[in-house]
C-alpha cells in the first residue's frame, strides 16, 4: 500500500445499499477516496457493443466514470495479441489511459474457430485484488464471472461493480453484482 500523506487515514465504509465493507482513504475531513481494481475483459466488450450497437466501446468515458474521486490501486486490460499494427495501436492507447494491457496470444483452430480467453487470469488477478482493495470494476458480460464475484463480496468483502452491455450480459451476473451499470449511451463512441 502507498503511504498515506499527512492527516490521512484508512477508514473501513459500509455500503448502504449491500451492507459491504469498502476500505478507502479519507485524504481530509470532507474528501473520501475508494480504492478500486479495474479489470476488463476487453474481446467481450469489443464484441458485445458491436454487436449490440454496432459501435465501439468509449475507454475515456469508462475511465472517467469509474475513477472519479477514487484511487486506482490496479488497471488491466486482458486482449489478445493478434500481432497487427492497428490492435497495437489500440493497445498503446489503453496503456496511455492508464490500463496495463495484459495479452495471451490469438489461436486459430483448422476448424476455423479462434481462442483466447482470460478467464482465468482475470479471476486470479480480482482474487488478489479483492484483498487489497474495497472495489473491484469488472467489465465483462460473462456469465462464468458470476462465482467470483460471489466468492469476491463474500471472502473478501469486495463492492463488485459489473459493467456490461444489457441484452448480452448473463443475468445471473447481472444479478449478483453489487452495482450494474450498462453499458450503453455515454459509454459508446460516436459513429
Amino acid at each position: 500500500m502507498a503511504p498515506l500523506s499527512h492527516g490521512s487515514v484508512i477508514l473501513a465504509q459500509t455500503e448502504p445499499s449491500t451492507g459491504l465493507r469498502c476500505d478507502v482513504r479519507q485524504v481530509s475531513d470532507r474528501q473520501i477516496v475508494e480504492k478500486v481494481t479495474i479489470l476488463v475483459d476487453v474481446q467481450n466488450v469489443y464484441y458485445t457493443t458491436r454487436q449490440a450497437y454496432g459501435r465501439n466501446f468509449d475507454y475515456n468515458a469508462f475511465w472517467k466514470a469509474v475513477t472519479a474521486n477514487r484511487e486506482v490501486v490496479k488497471a488491466i486490460a486482458y486482449a489478445c495479441d493478434r500481432g497487427d499494427q492497428k490492435q497495437m495501436q489500440f493497445q498503446n492507447i489503453l496503456r496511455a489511459i492508464g490500463f496495463e494491457v495484459k495479452l495471451k496470444p490469438y489461436i486459430q483452430r483448422v476448424d476455423g474457430s479462434a481462442k483466447c480467453d482470460w478467464d482465468v487470469g482475470i479471476t486470479i488477478d480480482a482474487m488478489q485484488s479483492g484483498k487489497e482493495t474495497g472495489v473491484i470494476v469488472l467489465a465483462s458480460g460473462d456469465g462464468d464471472f458470476e462465482v467470483l464475484v460471489k466468492h469476491l463480496q463474500v471472502a473478501c468483502g469486495s463492492y463488485v461493480e459489473v459493467y456490461g452491455v444489457p441484452q448480452l450480459t448473463a443475468k445471473s451476473l447481472i444479478n449478483s453484482a453489487s452495482r450494474y451499470v450498462p453499458i450503453a449511451g455515454e459509454l459508446l463512441l460516436t459513429k
